[in-house]
């Protein structure tokens, strides 16, 4: 019996059923032309820095959902559809772009940094974004995705990190899978070097790519290639971390933490301004308290679940993902969690970069071989030895919950890995070809639209909408008084907040 037919026969069906999940979704907000829309935040959303659900994430354009924690994938997908609808119902004849590479954009200068408001809190997110642009240019901070944030009781901190080296070693699949950005606007890209083609007037891609968001034009940092963050342990990757977070990086100094007006610039000179800044494919969390640290909140009482961060925006659905995505992704997490998971080390955190650089990049590419330790192997091969591995999880996932959902979803999967031309990275680029003239942004305005039409479509009943409401007026209050309660200068907050010893236990 093996390390995951055995773990998976200790597992019980009540922590089966015991799973949860919560997903956040970034967007951009566009014109009815796809255009990046210049207003701010609409004020029928409420304040991005306390509503539950709806916030923004770099740009004042760019609106985030956050579903709350659900022990069901159909309860999930019925909340985020909710929020849709509420974001929509306030969006007047602005819409959320459908794909994760973003639309036409203005001159970096003129993408606009989110707003959150006068408290130091608020602020702190303002300065800490504006530092984003400065270290990497706002286009790229554009790109917007799916967070899947996962857990299941009693599950250890070695638990949790034996689930993350596993899924850094194997996320080529969920790449494969889900990745649905092959190309890109030529705005994107403009002043940067790349290796991408020229598809159309205004259009470039890569033939075979799956996801170039996760691919070295995306959320890539030159300045952070050199951070080899190790997943052994909490101790080791906090020890990863804390240098990056504390020492001043030469290139970060001479940026300054102010500009010559006085205004600010960034919230630090190190590495890494904060842990959020640390750019991977998966992250252990663990929910913090007002003005802590997530470094701190982990090293005091562990992992409280992990965030899925490679998921790109599937343009085909109205929600960027549905129940059928939900599921595989928790039985790889599962997969992840039950398999061996020996310590990883630079070699291999070189190579699992490699990986990833590949699957984004070439990932239909037939014959396409990745590297593991015993050697080379084709990704569809490798990729179909985890999803078959998968499959007496499905079975065991739907006899604790009395149906077959998971097993036909992982069938569904399975089915289309065998079918490359299936894949969303795929499907994007026939599409573009078949109806849109090869292009881009045609092609993502038109699935925006029709969006659009089928959510506001859907009864959007008088609770439902109070019940925004009311988070909106209770959200505007929230800021409110947190604005009033400020007891220091902002600069004493920054430096309090920044200090090496509240990294620490």
């Amino acid at each position: 019996m093996n390390r995951l037919t055995s773990a998976l026969a200790a597992l019980s069906a009540d922590r089966l059923r015991a799973m949860h999940r919560g997903v956040e979704k970034e967007s951009l907000r566009v014109d009815a032309d796809g255009r990046l829309a210049l207003t701010p935040h609409p004020a029928a959303l409420g304040s991005p820095l306390k509503h539950p659900n709806i916030t923004t994430d770099f740009s004042e354009s760019q609106p985030e959902l956050v579903t709350a924690v659900h022990d069901s994938v159909e309860a999930c997908e019925t909340e985020l559809t909710q929020i849709h609808q509420a974001v929509y119902h306030a969006l007047g004849d602005e819409m959320l772009w459908a794909a994760s590479m973003p639309c036409g954009l203005p001159t970096d200068e003129n993408i606009p940094v989110a707003r959150f408001g006068s408290s130091n809190v608020g602020r702190a997110k303002s300065v800490y974004r504006m530092g984003l642009g400065v270290r990497y240019g706002r286009r790229m901070q554009t790109i917007s995705g799916i967070h899947y944030n996962w857990s299941m009781p009693g599950l250890g901190e070695d638990d949790y990190f034996g689930l993350i080296r596993n899924f850094r070693r194997h996320s080529f699949v969920l790449l494969t899978l889900f990745g649905a950005s092959p190309a890109v606007c030529q705005s994107f890209v403009e002043d940067r070097t790349h290796e991408l083609q020229r598809l159309s007037e205004y259009t470039l891609y890569l033939p075979h790519a799956t996801s170039l968001r996760m691919g070295r034009l995306g959320y890539q940092s030159d300045a952070q290639a050199a951070l080899a963050v190790s997943y052994n342990s909490l101790g080791d990757y906090a020890g990863s971390l804390f240098g990056a977070l504390t020492r001043p990086f030469p290139p970060y100094e001479r940026v300054g933490i102010r500009g010559p007006g006085g205004e600010y610039l960034q919230l630090a000179t190190s590495l890494l301004q904060i842990e959020n800044e640390s750019y991977g494919t998966i992250r252990p969390k663990r929910v913090i308290r007002p003005g802590e640290r997530p470094l701190h909140a982990l090293r005091e009482r562990g992992v409280e679940y992990v965030e899925v961060r490679l998921m790109d925006l599937d343009p085909f659905k109205p929600l960027g993902i549905d129940s059928d995505t939900m599921r595989v992704i928790d039985l790889f997490l599962l997969h992840c969690l039950l398999s061996e998971s020996p310590p990883d080390s630079n070699e291999e955190i070189a190579r699992m970069y490699r990986n990833q650089h590949l699957s984004a990049a070439r990932g239909r590419e037939p014959g396409l071989q990745l590297e593991r330790r015993d050697g080379e192997i084709a990704l569809f091969d490798w990729a179909l030895e985890i999803i078959d591995d998968c499959k007496p999880i499905a079975a065991a996932v739907d006899a604790a919950q009395g149906g077959t959902a998971y097993a036909q979803s992982l069938s569904v999967a399975r089915e289309t890995l065998i079918a490359p031309q299936r894949l969303p990275s795929a499907r994007v680029l026939e599409t573009m070809a078949c109806d849109f003239d090869q292009s881009y942004t045609a092609f993502v305005r038109a699935q925006s639209l029709g969006t659009r039409e089928a959510l506001l479509r859907l009864p959007y009943g008088d609770d439902l909408a109070l019940r925004f409401q009311a988070f909106a007026d209770e959200s505007l209050q929230a800021q409110r008084c947190a604005e009033k309660s400020d007891s220091v200068p902002f600069e004493t907050y920054r430096q309090q907040y920044l200090a090496p010893e509240r990294l620490k236990l």
